[in-house]
């Protein structure tokens, strides 16, 4: 039995066909669900989010606000950039049923390709970490999120930048800045390589293009009163809540209500520490572990992080534990990440323990708060290239 399920993991086609199907199963999920939530007296589809996404293609090319309520279209606001708008303009071509596919197989194949994208990892591990995200992923495909584009892209990311393919492993990161802004984050990497210069450009050119790409669509004025009202709406938005955060924790277990962006600091300064060590910076492992931090911080210190948001996270964690040394103590830290953050808001865990301890307590967030400091420890301490050593050990056998 153990044979065989190592067999099946190890092989990439049977992996593909499984991103594919559940891709597939969570549009079609949504899709024949039909209207299943009710607010402020309108119902609306299970897909909200997908419509949220391709309604904004036509405000943008109607000049409307991207950035006010439409609550005779959709749910919640628009909280992502004019060029994500036109990008999305790819989806809004299409019939809802032919565009959500489309969309959640993207996202769910970018991840895919990114982390069989990844040097140094062998097959078997590759497809251990696309399994440990997957329930993950789901709940952020049965969403309709970005989320999986999100992580895709960072990883995929990192993968360019060690096979030196650094105009579009600028593309990647600023792209994903582009969805959520806290991808901005990904540019860190950026230290670890040769060339500054050119990575500086190319990161330059990307977000030139990528903003003036909306004028395509509208005029100057209009697409200035659109990023004064983006703006505006991060401003209003960031007063509102705390999610499933760092600042979620702090609030939930002892009552803390300290300035979110003071926390941000705070997080950012310690996410720096590891960075001082130049010394490691051509170090295969420590620039991994970095990406796995990179994908965990951009999460446990968003005050919006929400159950769709972690599998941004989870993959940080999978790839964390996939070449971590397999201690009691790391294997009990990857249960608990792996319990409480993945499996929390699924059927399989007791309904009774989610609404009174996870949800109340941010128990989805903990895990991965504990799993960061760890990734901050190892990088603090680390000495050998780990991951690389055991890559070659592997081969030469």
């Amino acid at each position: 039995m153990k044979d065989r399920i190592k067999k099946i993991i190890s092989n990439k086609r049977n992996i593909v066909i499984i991103y594919i199907l559940f891709a597939l199963a969570a549009s079609l999920q949504s899709l024949v669900s039909g209207k299943t939530f009710h607010e402020g007296g309108m119902d609306y589809n299970r897909y909200n989010n997908y419509i949220i996404f391709e309604r904004s293609f036509h405000h943008l090319i109607n000049n409307q606000d991207l950035y006010i309520l439409y609550p005779n279209e959709h749910w919640d606001l628009y909280k992502y950039t004019p060029a994500f708008s036109v990008f999305f303009g790819l989806f809004a071509m299409f019939p809802d049923w032919i565009g959500l596919n489309l969309w959640n197989l993207l996202n769910a194949l970018i991840l895919l390709f990114a982390i069989y994208y990844l040097p140094r990892l062998d097959i078997m591990e590759k497809g251990l970490i696309l399994m440990i995200v997957l329930i993950e992923l789901m709940t952020s495909m049965q969403n309709s999120q970005s989320n999986g584009l999100i992580a895709g892209l960072l990883v995929l990311s990192f993968g360019l930048l060690e096979n030196k393919k650094y105009l579009f492993a600028t593309l990647c990161i600023i792209f994903s800045a582009c969805i959520k802004i806290f991808g901005i984050v990904g540019l860190a990497l950026f230290l670890f390589y040769p060339k500054k210069w050119k990575l500086s450009l190319y990161t330059f050119l990307w977000t030139i293009v990528l903003f003036i790409v909306p004028l395509v669509f509208v005029d100057i004025n209009q697409y200035l009163k659109l990023i004064q009202s983006y703006l505006a709406m991060l401003n209003n938005d960031h007063t509102i809540s705390y999610g499933y955060s760092v600042m979620g924790w702090l609030n939930s277990w002892f009552d803390i209500e300290l300035n979110k962006n003071t926390i941000v600091l705070v997080g950012s300064v310690v996410f720096l520490i590891p960075f001082s060590r130049f010394n490691q910076y051509k170090n295969y492992t420590f620039k991994y572990l970095a990406l796995t931090s990179i994908l965990i911080w951009i999460v446990i210190f968003n005050h919006k992080a929400e159950s769709p948001t972690f599998i941004i996270a989870m993959t940080g964690v999978a790839l964390w534990f996939i070449s971590c040394e397999k201690s009691i103590f790391n294997i009990v830290l990857f249960s608990c990440a792996f319990i409480l953050t993945t499996l929390s808001p699924t059927d399989i865990f007791p309904r009774f323990l989610r609404e009174e301890y996870v949800t109340p307590f941010t128990l989805k967030a903990f895990p991965c708060i504990i799993v960061w400091t760890k990734i901050i420890y190892d990088m603090i301490v680390l000495k050998k290239d780990k991951i690389t050593e055991k890559y070659d050990t592997q081969h030469r056998i």
